[in-house]
């Protein structure tokens, strides 16, 4: 384990541990092949002795979901926190940067070679750090987006570790329109990167992405104004807007990370069937993603428990970051 990170003032009733746990041995991976000199990048952050709860976003989220400092936020800062829908006076929180990602958990260099990395591999190392702190089984795992496919994954492979599961805009496929769109993002990126231009690529494949996140009603809203003429012709509000996200995510992750859990996320399949562990899923009517029917087929197929909380929301997948309102509810009743 590495030395910890330095951690921002905290109460004296709260845990805040940071550090990486190095796997000994190989990984086996579950689409086959395996994984030498793994390291795991870790954060256990809330009141201390108190339930533990996994917190799993999309492919860009890490380890970092909440801060107690205002100028650097988590990923999940609108949710998690002291006194908040996930309330770390309650609970403390693991979050982890995924395996294959660009953060500091073991990931793809450029130009080397890569494994394909699974939502299942993703559990087992979350089980994996679990033994490590000593932590039989967790309270729940909250996942959304990607970390709710984990979070499906951990409960049907790994049951005897979550007591239950909240799953948001996460079902138990992949869809194939999705993958048509995501499909496209890998194809610039990977035809970027052949030609010494991976970050550029990076940056149209995120802004294509944005395009699915958000509902058509927000676009109306946010983008029905005039373009503007320039000297290489007109630039489009929404144009601008979705280039913008790109750049800025393009100067922060790496663009083989990006494939391999871009892939990733098509690759996920799980049973409902064989899911006993207790669950919630929340999905969003508007989600472009994650087609509402999708959910309602996973709950109807659920092998134990299983609810399903219907809410409508103009950012479509991106509810989970801005219903925080929503999310306090529907969190208070799956943890109690």
């Amino acid at each position: 384990m590495s030395a910890r990170d330095a951690s921002p003032p905290v109460p004296a009733y709260y845990e805040w541990q940071q550090a990486e746990l190095a796997l000994p041995g190989s990984l086996a991976l579950f689409k086959g092949g395996e994984l030498s000199g793994v390291e795991i990048a870790y954060r256990v952050a809330g009141a201390r002795g108190a339930p533990v709860v996994a917190a799993l976003g999309g492919i860009s989220a890490g380890r970092n979901v909440f801060s107690l400092q205002p100028e650097s936020p988590g990923w999940w800062e609108e949710a998690v926190g002291p006194g908040r829908a996930l309330d770390t006076d309650r609970y403390r929180v693991i979050g982890l940067d995924f395996l294959g990602g660009s953060h500091r958990t073991t990931g793809p260099q450029p130009g080397e070679p890569f494994p394909t990395i699974s939502a299942f591999d993703q559990a087992r190392v979350l089980v994996a750090l679990l033994d490590h702190l000593g932590i039989e089984r967790l309270q729940a795992s909250v996942g959304a987006s990607y970390g709710g496919m984990v979070t499906l994954a951990l409960a049907q492979a790994h049951a005897e570790r979550v007591r239950h599961a909240v799953v948001l805009s996460a079902a138990h496929r992949t869809h194939p329109m999705s993958t048509a769109w995501r499909s496209v993002q890998r194809a610039i990126v990977r035809y970027a990167l052949s030609h010494g231009e991976g970050a550029r690529g990076l940056v149209l494949a995120r802004a294509l992405a944005m395009a699915t996140y958000r509902s058509a009603r927000e676009f109306e809203e946010r983008f029905s104004g005039p373009p503007e003429a320039t000297a290489d012709g007109f630039r489009f509000p929404v144009e601008a807007y979705l280039l913008a996200r790109g750049e800025s995510y393009a100067a922060q992750y790496r663009p083989e990370a990006f494939v391999c859990l871009s892939e990733s996320i098509d690759l996920h399949r799980v049973e409902p069937g064989a899911i006993r562990v207790p669950t919630t899923l929340i999905g969003v009517k508007e989600d472009q993603l994650v087609p509402i029917a999708d959910m309602r087929e996973l709950r109807d197929r659920h092998g134990g428990t299983c609810g399903l909380v219907e809410i409508s929301s103009i950012y479509g997948h991106d509810a989970f970051l801005k219903e925080t309102e929503v999310l306090r509810d529907v969190l208070s009743r799956a943890l109690d």
